[in-house]
């Protein structure tokens, strides 16, 4: 297409088809750019907004807020796009259809990327974790940090971040050891075979006399069985999951100091030989 202005006045030029198209195409590609800056800018407004909101919320799970920001961006985006391919001119019906049956084949080649996907939202609906629990599953051990889209970030005690799929979680057994607020303790030792076992009883049954143990259910001595250099016997009593840690070292502490000021004797690993005459 000739556009001459040769000769033309500024009104003349303005008055031709051929300008009128030129300032159409120029005005659309315009709008096109920015659309895309003020859409990306907004779904980035948006999933920050979602973010603070959802946090604001008291009972809702801390592991919804960082998806359901992140659905929220991609789905600003997507809309972005799909208005801008509009606004240059470009017919976006064709396009939704070819990128309808692109998603379909990308689909089947992301069956597993995609079973992440399902996974994470299963997860997220049913809660069989939070956000800080200590869980166990598919052979490791942790605290969630977070649950996303495709993985699950979790932080080992010994400080090593773990990402695992979430289809291998939802498919493996899940321990959450933080589940319930009340926790059994358990305290195992063995005694000499020349204790009293009644003393034994009154001495461990004095460990419970922390703060931190449970009143109901109340504190249990066991004898569990008769080794070959020792009776082993259990104090199992009930505390708060946030003081288990901390008062098992405690009690593991206090044990040896009890059993010596009560003359309770904790035997080493011994073999009695008997010689035949």
């Amino acid at each position: 297409m000739e556009f001459s202005t040769e000769g033309l006045s500024f009104s003349q030029i303005l008055s031709k088809p051929e300008f009128s198209i030129l300032v159409s195409y120029f005005s659309s590609f315009l709008s096109g750019i920015g659309t895309l800056i003020i859409g990306f800018w907004l779904s980035g407004k948006a999933e920050r907004t979602i973010k603070h909101m959802l946090g604001g919320v008291p009972r809702l799970s801390p592991m919804l807020i960082p998806i359901s920001g992140s659905v929220t961006r991609y789905a600003g985006i997507t809309v972005t796009l799909v208005v801008s391919l509009s606004q240059f001119g470009i017919q976006t019906t064709s396009i939704i259809a070819v990128l309808g049956a692109a998603g379909l084949a990308i689909g089947l080649a992301l069956q597993g990327t995609l079973s992440n996907v399902a996974a994470g939202v299963m997860l997220l609906i049913l809660r069989p974790f939070e956000t800080g629990d200590w869980i166990e599953v598919a052979g490791s051990s942790g605290a969630v940090r977070e649950v996303g889209l495709f993985t699950t970030k979790i932080d080992t005690f010994d400080n090593v971040f773990i990402s695992m799929p979430n289809s291998t979680i939802w498919s493996s057994t899940i321990i959450n050891n933080s589940k319930h607020t009340q926790r059994r303790l358990d305290i195992e030792i063995g005694v000499s075979y020349n204790s009293d076992l009644d003393e034994v009883e009154a001495a461990m049954l004095t460990l419970a006399d922390d703060p931190r143990v449970h009143t109901i259910p109340p504190p249990q001595f066991h004898v569990l069985n008769y080794a070959n250099s020792a009776i082993q016997v259990r104090l199992r009593v009930y505390v708060d999951y946030a003081d288990m840690f901390t008062l098992n070292w405690d009690l593991n502490k206090q044990i040896k100091k009890l059993f010596e000021a009560h003359n309770i004797e904790i035997p080493f690993a011994q073999l009695v030989v008997h010689q035949a005459p």
